[in-house]
C-alpha cells in the first residue's frame, strides 16, 4: 500500500502544479465567456477607472467656442441677437 502511494505522489504533484497555473493565469479579474459575449467580473462597480477621454477638462472652452460660432452665425445672417419680450 506504501508502493502506491508513493506511486501516486508524483502525478499529485503535477496535477496540483497544472491547476495552479491554471488560477495564476486566469487574473483577478475573473471575467466570464458565455455565449460569445465576454461578461465583466462582479467587482466592476468597484474597478478604478482605466480611461480618459481626450479633450478640454473643463466646460468653458467649449462654451466660448459655442458662444463665438453663434455669434459669427448670426453676424454672417445680418440680424442682431433677438432678446426675450
Amino acid at each position: 500500500m506504501v508502493t502506491n502511494a508513493i506511486k501516486s505522489w508524483p502525478k499529485f504533484a503535477v496535477l496540483a502544479g497544472a491547476l495552479l497555473a491554471l488560477t495564476m493565469s486566469t487574473g483577478c479579474e475573473l471575467q466570464t465567456n458565455i455565449a460569445g459575449q465576454t461578461l465583466p467580473s462582479p467587482f466592476y462597480l468597484r474597478d478604478d477607472v482605466q480611461f480618459f477621454p481626450a479633450g478640454p477638462e473643463e466646460r468653458l472652452p467649449i462654451m466660448k467656442a459655442e458662444i463665438a460660432r453663434y455669434k459669427a452665425e448670426q453676424a454672417a445672417l445680418g440680424g442682431a441677437e433677438r432678446t426675450a419680450p
